[in-house]
């Protein structure tokens, strides 16, 4: 999306007298902001401030709302699934193209876990982000309104897996917002929560240095979060958790973040790939070896112009890391330099020095490590909001979500569980086919 904008203002000659097309595929009609997800989750942010409507911002783009499914880049040609094609069971459009811009992001990175497919829940979508949040309050009502132990604990046992940037700020921003809530239940407290992050290695947010991931780990633990570290995820068949320390609990939320991965389309379009399975791409953002093809985001693997040289000659170069920070600069670089190759002008490299990493704990709380200087609790909170809002497209969602944060300051949080919106014609065919509300009676 943000390529595509770029290319509207670098081409609009071009667009305007007809001599170039921008067609952009997407299987969604928007473009989320991850990094509002969890407030999203909590509640704080309406879900539909934290997408952006692609036919609105990209006016001058054909906007295709389907999926890639196979890519001949010898002939320039990509197939696309779409709605249409699938109801009317007709085989992928065929779209022939000029230039290649690939940008799929990446996906959830699942492991062979036992019970992981039937029980967890990702955190990579708005819908995902909702669902979880209808999810947590819904586990509270089940909780005041059983008199069964075991169907209590297993409840309010939130297991959270994954201590990156989407795993602490989940749970953070939900045991928030639950701690909240049961001050409307009379028979649950925050003490009858548990709340559990599990991660494999030996420290939480490693964007953030170990001095700012080991005050995380105080601060989530003062809150009575079962922080485990080095700890794996081995089983959660039939809701039982089982842990790598041998600890063993029934759970009714198990929420999976442990990383992502390139999205299969990477793979399916038989460029060059790298071992982790991103696109190998030049410092110019160019898929490397191959003419008429671009990449940017988390699936191009991009030399880090700014990182030390490597110790020997033969060792491999640092790509920069898979985030938003470098994405939304590569995309600029990469619409500028496909527009100069269009016109026959200059290509540059893209270099951006990695300046630090803001993340938020709950409301008022937060740690971020900027140019060096390490902040934490309102300052990085503060600054945390206010550097995504800057980032997130489009003066109207600036303005809706800092009109929303002002009235989330002046009123109550919403504690409303909207599950059924999940599945909205459940009401239609319980009246249909058992006469719940049969007129005739």
């Amino acid at each position: 999306m943000y390529t595509a904008l770029r290319l509207q203002r670098t081409l609009k000659q071009e667009l305007r007298q007809g001599t170039v097309e921008i067609v952009v595929v997407d299987p969604e009609p928007y473009m989320t902001y991850q990094p509002f997800l969890p407030e999203a989750a909590a509640g704080s942010i309406s879900p539909r401030h934290v997408v952006v409507p692609l036919r609105r911002v990209l006016p001058h783009c054909t906007v295709v709302i389907g999926e890639v499914t196979e890519i001949d880049h010898e002939k320039r040609k990509a197939a696309i699934a779409t709605l249409a094609t699938e109801h009317a069971g007709a085989g992928a459009l065929t779209v022939a193209y000029d230039e290649l811009v690939l940008a799929p992001g990446s996906v959830s990175r699942t492991l062979p876990v036992p019970g992981l497919a039937d029980v967890g829940i990702g955190f990579k979508t708005v819908e995902e982000a909702i669902g979880l949040r209808n999810h947590v309050l819904e586990q509270l009502d089940i909780a005041s309104s059983t008199r069964d132990p075991a169907i209590r604990d297993a409840a309010l046992t939130f297991v959270f897996v994954g201590g990156g940037y989407a795993g602490v700020e989940a749970l953070a921003e939900l045991e928030d917002m639950a701690r909240y809530a049961v001050r409307y239940y009379h028979n649950v407290g925050p003490e009858d929560m548990k709340w559990v992050l599990v991660e494999a290695t030996d420290r939480i947010l490693p964007e953030v240095g170990p001095d700012m991931g080991g005050y995380t780990v105080r601060e989530l633990r003062a809150r009575n979060i079962d922080v485990r570290l080095q700890t794996r995820l081995e089983s959660c068949e039939k809701r039982i958790v089982r842990l790598s320390d041998g600890s063993r609990f029934p759970a009714r939320t198990l929420v999976w973040t442990a990383g992502v991965k390139p999205h299969p389309i990477v793979a399916a379009s038989k460029l060059p790939l790298t071992d982790h399975g991103r696109l190998k791409c030049t410092a110019a953002l160019q898929v490397d070896g191959v003419e008429h093809a671009w990449a940017a985001g988390d699936a191009a693997a991009v030399p880090d112009l700014t990182a030390p040289p490597p110790a020997t000659p033969d060792a491999p170069r640092a790509v920069c890391a898979p985030n938003a920070q470098h994405a939304v600069r590569q995309t600029k670089v990469l619409a500028e330099n496909l527009t100069a190759a269009l016109r026959g002008g200059e290509i540059h490299n893209y270099a951006h020095k990695y300046v630090g990493s803001v993340a938020s704990l709950g409301l008022h709380q937060g740690v971020a490590q900027v140019y060096g200087r390490k902040l934490k609790g309102y300052p990085a909170w503060f600054m945390h909001r206010a550097y995504h809002l800057s980032r997130v497209p489009t003066f109207n969602r600036k303005a809706r979500i800092l009109a929303e944060w002002i009235l989330a300051g002046l009123f109550k949080r919403e504690i409303v569980s909207l599950g059924s919106l999940e599945n909205p014609r459940a009401e239609f065919e319980l009246a249909a086919g058992t006469g719940r509300h049969n007129e005739t009676s």
